[in-house]
């Protein structure tokens, strides 16, 4: 994650990250990885997208479209009518590989 500041005359120094769609969906799964929510453990859409648009300039319209395409491309499962998602346990290998090739951890 790279850290910006930007110099806006009158207003001081903002500082704000600039996160692309591949870096937050990589954020979005260690998020989901490091509280352990595979399969039948998960976690509200709606805390994680809060917790994540704190760092995308409180942008939820644009954390909740990157989710719709993880659940698309079967790396997320919905529970309970869509209001909770979790880690697709049959993607495991492709999700940890997925997390350490954008993250480079």
């Amino acid at each position: 994650m790279r850290i910006r500041y930007i110099n806006i005359p009158y207003k001081g120094t903002i500082s704000e990250l600039m996160l692309s769609d591949d870096e937050i969906k990589a954020d979005i799964m260690n998020k989901l990885m490091r509280k352990g929510c595979w399969g039948a453990k998960y976690l509200p859409v709606d805390s994680l997208v809060h917790w994540i648009s704190k760092k995308v300039k409180r942008d939820g319209k644009r954390v909740r479209r990157i989710i719709r395409g993880m659940i698309k491309d079967g790396y997320v499962l919905l529970h309970k009518e869509g209001s909770v998602i979790s880690l697709n346990p049959a993607a495991s290998k492709e999700i940890v590989e997925y997390i350490e090739r954008i993250m480079g951890k």
